[in-house]
């Protein structure tokens, strides 16, 4: 999150300073004088330059934004970056609503969210909400998620609710197409899932699969012993070998609709 430590998202760095106009006016132009084919003159202000190397302060800060997923250890928001110019994966060994509100959040910030399921009625609710007069959040079966389209304009996060052992995905990462992929619990598939993972997060497990968590992510023994012990609200994002808690929090409003949190749907 972005463990983000592990949350692979920084800081968007401040614009350039933009020159100060000055007072001059246009070479050649003088009270009184006639503007052939330039209409009225209007006030008389310097030009808005900037030298070439001042370009980069103007670009946009593209992956260095995204979704709040909680807040980590010091109340500082954590953001997961989802509209990705380059090809992203993450894996939740969790519950499908802290799944909810990563795709809800993700629908605030105007990408769209396609879930591959097998429970439909597990998400039927957030969906019909999230719907209010725009096709924000579609439903697919298993193995029937046609292509998505994602572009810089509307990207895309797919959530794979697939159970323990997610078949082989029609709609794979792409740029601007993040997949996340739910586990309810560490099946047989989660190392290959894992390590082709950019992120993993990792909530209340039992105490052997957190020993084998422990292993497949490098996990100090504090953080094993801890994961059988997490509150519902709570996950270990990890990326590479750094990582982080962090706690969703959820808004009333969220609470409403998903209900409470739980780890076990």
């Amino acid at each position: 999150m972005t463990a983000t430590a592990p949350v692979p998202s920084a800081p968007t760095p401040s614009p350039g300073q933009m020159p100060s106009p000055g007072p001059g006016n246009a070479p050649g132009s003088g009270a009184g004088r006639p503007r052939f084919g330039l209409g009225l003159p209007g006030p008389r202000r310097g030009r808005h330059e900037l030298a070439p190397e001042e370009f980069e302060a103007l670009a946009l800060p593209v992956g260095d934004d995204g979704v709040v997923i909680g807040t980590g250890p010091q109340d500082e928001p954590a953001v997961l970056g989802v509209a990705r110019p380059v090809p992203f994966g993450a894996v939740l060994i969790g519950g499908a609503w802290t799944a909810q509100v990563i795709a809800l959040r993700t629908v605030g910030t105007g990408a769209r969210v396609a879930v591959e399921t097998g429970r439909r009625q597990v998400w039927t609710t957030l969906a019909q909400a999230a719907n209010g007069g725009h096709q924000c959040v579609t439903l697919h079966d298993v193995g029937r998620v046609p292509p998505q389209g994602p572009s810089v304009h509307s990207p895309v996060l797919v959530v794979r609710d697939c159970g323990a052992r997610p078949p082989l995905g029609r709609v794979m990462t792409a740029p601007w197409q993040s997949v996340l992929t739910l586990l309810p619990y560490l099946g047989p598939d989660a190392p290959r899932l894992l390590g082709s993972a950019d992120l993993v997060g990792v909530q209340r497990v039992s105490p052997e699969e957190a020993r084998q968590l422990g292993l497949l992510l490098g996990l100090p023994q504090a953080d094993v012993e801890a994961l059988p012990t997490l509150p519902e609200t709570v996950t270990l994002w990890c990326a590479g070998r750094s990582w982080t808690y962090v706690d969703v929090r959820a808004t009333d409003a969220e609470t409403r609709l998903l209900g409470a949190p739980r780890r076990v749907d």
